[in-house]
């Protein structure tokens, strides 16, 4: 094990050798917030596989694999038609060549909708970011078989996660996430025939996991599976499609056709490296199915360390430590982008200078950072449960019905007007809120299965955020055709 712990960090420190060189070239707000509009396909690719392959996948993915079986397929395929759907929009948002999703939001809907979407999205990236420094905790556990607490290893990915993203912002991050996306994709592939064969063969998993882990729909997803299953489906669906840290990628393209070129070559590494991965996590279960001591997020991390040659299990371990370092990363760049350009130079400094304006983000990155760690810290003190597969579904619903049926009408549907949009992203957050964090620590007594009445908060929320935007929109007197023709630019005849 301290040859996999001499590499890895070998590696780490390669890449904070990289991250000095390129930060070098940050001088101005493109620089730092959107890689100065320079990324090509390949890079394009790389980093959008690396901002979606984090530690949801090989942490809650395998909790859930764990848990359910082959029903946890349904959280990533989710993301896939997402990607999809984003297709059609790629071109657009990258013609509209702003920043945040503020922009966006601010055109169509007011500069109110685009503070309330900021603070939205802070909450469910500082959420995704927390679990992230979880994840390299856990894998840090693994790598030194228990020398390093799990708690020790969550602040050491925290700080490296913190100084890579201050150093260099977006040039830092495209660039890390070229040889991280490689890594990631070659170590899944190469990994899975070896654990399959380690667990036993096809057949394995039949014959020694229950019989509702080889269901679609699993009997463990609570009081209606069905709804279960297709909530963690939406959630992560109405994540991607209006994941911030994505739409920062195509502004950060040279044109518009390099990304929608991205989009394509990106969701199919994206089904490749999620459906591998819960392939290892469920291959890797149904081996360790016996040692009830086994952590369920762990398994996939297990796997790389009992289950492949000691080269795979490198390659392995090194890719789940890249997908914290890089998701991290990402996730951490995209809301202190929001607190800078949709906060502090919309409503307090509209003229400030690219120099304090990239030295304030470094600063509210650290800030950001060191919130994402209280998050993971403070239950570990007072020794409460961390799932990272909770934080995931709650960051994944609250951003999903707060800030995309907004922003996908915003794109796509000209009726859609200012009251509509802000109602949208006010009552979805609120109702999303209120059913994963204030009924269940106040009534825990109608909770069933984890959900208030048994019901997952996506449907009532989703319900809130979709129904006032369509009402309260059609109750108000259209958009004017100025408003709308930067997005939706007049056909030259």
């Amino acid at each position: 094990m301290n040859t996999y712990i001499i590499i890895i960090i070998a590696y780490l420190i390669a890449l904070t050798i990289y991250n000095f060189y390129h930060a070098k070239k940050v001088k101005t707000q493109d620089d730092m917030m959107v890689a100065g509009r320079s990324l090509g396909i390949t890079k394009m690719v790389f980093t959008l596989v690396c901002t979606w392959i984090g530690s949801g996948t090989f942490i809650a993915g395998a909790e859930y694999a764990y848990r359910a079986g082959w029903s946890s397929l349904w959280m990533p395929a989710g993301a896939w038609v997402g990607i999809a759907v984003i297709y059609f929009l790629a071109g657009k948002i990258r013609t509209f060549g702003e920043y945040t999703i503020g922009d966006i939001l601010e055109v169509r809907y007011g500069k109110f909708a685009r503070l309330f979407g900021a603070v939205a999205l802070i909450i469910a990236f500082t959420t995704i970011v927390s679990y992230q420094f979880r994840a390299g905790g856990y894998i840090i556990n693994v790598i030194t078989e228990g020398g390093v607490s799990v708690e020790l290893g969550q602040t050491i990915a925290a700080a490296f996660v913190i100084l890579f993203t201050a150093m260099g912002g977006m040039i830092a991050v495209a660039h890390t996430d070229l040889p991280n996306g490689i890594i990631i994709v070659l170590a899944c592939i190469v990994a899975m025939p070896f654990v399959v064969i380690t667990a036993g063969g096809w057949s394995a998993p039949g014959e020694i996991l229950p019989a509702s882990h080889m269901m679609l729909i699993s009997p463990e997803f609570g009081k209606y599976p069905i709804l279960k299953a297709l909530s963690y489906f939406l959630a992560t669906m109405f994540l991607l499609m209006g994941v911030q840290s994505m739409y920062q990628k195509f502004y950060s393209a040279r044109t518009p056709r390099d990304a929608k070129i991205a989009v394509v070559l990106w969701i199919i590494g994206t089904i490749i490296v999620e459906t591998v991965v819960i392939i290892i996590a469920i291959y890797a279960s149904s081996y360790f199915w016996s040692d009830k001591s086994v952590d369920p997020a762990s398994v996939v991390l297990l796997a790389a360390r009992d289950m492949v040659p000691a080269p795979v299990g490198l390659l392995l371990l090194g890719a789940a430590c890249v997908v914290v370092i890089s998701t991290g990363m990402n996730y951490l760049l995209s809301p202190s982008t929001n607190i800078m350009r949709d906060i502090y130079q919309r409503f307090i400094n509209p003229d400030a200078p690219h120099e304090k304006m990239v030295a304030l983000q470094k600063i509210f990155i650290v800030v950001l950072g060191f919130a994402a760690f209280l998050m993971v810290f403070l239950p570990t003190v007072f020794n409460l449960d961390i799932s990272v597969l909770q934080y995931a579904y709650f960051a994944y619903t609250i951003y999903g019905v707060a800030i995309t049926p907004a922003l996908l009408a915003a794109l796509a549907w000209k009726r859609a007007t200012k009251a509509g949009g802000l109602t949208s992203i006010l009552s979805g957050a609120f109702v999303a809120i209120m059913f994963d964090l204030v009924i269940p620590n106040s009534f825990p007594s109608v909770m069933i299965a984890g959900d208030p009445w048994g019901i997952p908060s996506i449907y009532p929320a989703l319900i809130a955020s979709i129904g006032t935007l369509v009402v309260v929109s059609y109750m108000t007197s259209p958009p004017d055709e100025k408003s709308l023709e930067k997005l939706f630019p007049a056909k030259s005849t």
